[in-house]
């Protein structure tokens, strides 16, 4: 088998309203069409082909951790995305760096679920 992509990641969420907010508004991702399931989601554009995909109706907690469960996202400029942030009023961790000197920060959204924006070195 070969895989060609990382192509979704998708996050059970108890408040999808509050999820909307958070993903759509607060970090700016593009909303993208969502087929008609029998539940209620939102679905959104990362990257170039990833998604991410909001389902509904979570009642149980949360495992996510920094060093644990968690995704990553790259950016471009890891000064561009902490004022982004900033501006937004997101809550992050201090930057980081790696021992192979990539960038690293650390969103948690609504639900507990800890978001990582990493630049890799030059």
């Amino acid at each position: 088998m070969k895989t060609t992509d990382l192509n979704h990641i998708a996050l059970h969420v108890s408040d999808l309203e509050e999820s909307r907010r958070f993903y759509g508004e607060a970090l700016g991702f593009e909303t993208i069409p969502r087929p008609d399931f029998e539940f209620p989601g939102e679905w959104y554009r990362f990257g170039e082909s990833q998604e991410l995909h909001l389902i509904a109706g979570r009642e149980g907690p949360v495992n996510s951790a920094l060093r644990g469960s968690h995704y990553a996202l790259g950016v471009e400029s890891m000064d561009e995305a902490e004022a982004f942030l900033a501006a937004r009023g997101v809550r992050h961790t201090p930057r980081q760096t790696r021992p192979d000197g990539a960038f690293q920060i650390y969103v948690e959204d609504p639900d507990g679920y800890w978001i990582e924006f990493c630049q890799n070195p030059a």
